[in-house]
């Protein structure tokens, strides 16, 4: 499945643009439990954004990702709370967020220390 550009995300500190990303949304059901898996890449400078319809302690697997992902959790006011870094592809495991969020992104493994996101930073997006 090819990546669709959907928008763009905009990771930010003290109002200061870190980096930014061609986003592919996924604000329904189907979207969001097919996101990225049955891909076998993500470009640099891509990720994903998923968008629940409720503030939960949010939780992905990879069971069928064949990629390494970070995977980024994101408050309900945009702030970063939660990063998962370069998670087991094809793994059972949950990777759960241990805060409330409203949002996830997930990027290429590496691109949160590539870019020197940390927990506090926010994000903006635009579609």
């Amino acid at each position: 499945m090819p990546f669709r550009a959907d928008g763009e995300l905009v990771f930010a500190r003290g109002g200061d643009e870190l980096t930014s990303i061609s986003i592919e949304i996924a604000d329904n059901d189907s979207s969001r439990t097919r996101g990225l898996m049955q891909r076998s890449s993500l470009a640099d400078g891509t990720g994903m954004l998923f968008i629940f319809p409720t503030i939960d302690y949010q939780s992905f697997w990879m069971a069928n990702t064949q990629i390494s992902l970070d995977i980024i959790f994101v408050a309900d006011d945009s702030s970063i709370v939660d990063i998962h870094k370069y998670t087991r592809p094809l793994s059972q495991d949950n990777v759960g967020g241990t805060q409330l969020s409203r949002f996830v992104i997930e990027v290429p493994a590496g691109y949160v220390d590539t870019h020197g996101i940390v927990e506090g930073d926010r994000v903006t997006w635009s579609r």
